[in-house]
């Protein structure tokens, strides 16, 4: 009546599943969508065969016999007032509310968080890395005046990394937030994309830098400097 049993899925007792193989269960897993009257060994193995598919898998519940299957689950979300100290203990997540709308938000608070560390990380490394191609260009080139002294960089590190950085960790949730897959556990922060990304952008402003402090250069060092500070401090609020 609620809908969770809908077209082309199955409803399963614990008595039929008891009968069933685990390769079995892992086969037809995705068929079922009602399971009734399970033992604490089924609903780990119901656990383990959506595993078996690279699924992330949470499982809920309150009682004693639910703590194998909150332990064996990627998350595992206890009842916060009825639940009881063993079921708390083994899992992850605890519903102080007891509601099951509750873990929506808490996904999407998650997914929030995780996703501004990674711009934060980002754009820290992004900026760093462009600092550090500028001053190692200039080391190459064996130019005798510095394109940024050290109260410029302690100026950069300081306003516009710290600030911005702090601002992007309190950034609001993207629209499409939960409508993107669950992020793979084995998955690292520094993925391709992401390397590819701080490259880019640490060459696009190690590059305007030093240019601009060529440009200055050709008036005097102080027009240099200036003019690559500016461009450094100007180019990183452009990422943000």
């Amino acid at each position: 009546d609620i809908g969770i049993l809908t077209e082309g899925t199955e409803a399963i007792t614990g008595t039929e599943l008891e009968k069933m193989s685990q390769e079995d269960l892992e086969k037809n897993v995705k068929n079922y969508s009602v399971y009734a009257r399970v033992s604490p060994e089924h609903k780990v193995r119901i656990v383990k065969a959506w595993q078996s598919h690279d699924e992330v898998v949470a499982m809920t519940g309150d009682g004693v016999n639910d703590a194998p299957a909150l332990k064996t689950a990627d998350i595992g979300a206890a009842m916060g007032i009825v639940g009881t100290d063993v079921a708390k203990e083994a899992a992850d997540v605890i519903l102080t509310d007891d509601n099951f709308a509750t873990i929506v938000s808490a996904v999407e608070e998650g997914r929030r968080i995780y996703d501004n560390i990674l711009k934060a990380v980002q754009y820290l490394l992004s900026s760093n890395v462009g600092e550090i191609i500028v001053l190692f260009i200039a080391t190459m080139l064996g130019w005798f005046v510095e394109p940024l002294l050290p109260i410029h960089i302690l100026w950069i590190n300081l306003v516009t990394d710290s600030l911005p950085a702090l601002a992007l960790s309190v950034d609001k949730a993207e629209k499409d937030i939960m409508q993107q897959k669950p992020i793979d556990p084995q998955q690292g922060i520094l993925t391709k994309e992401f390397v590819s990304n701080i490259i880019f952008r640490s060459i696009i402003i190690g590059g305007l830098t030093i240019g601009a402090y060529t440009i200055g250069l050709n008036s005097s060092e102080v027009v240099g400097r200036t003019m690559a500070f500016a461009v450094l401090a100007f180019s990183q609020m452009f990422i943000i």
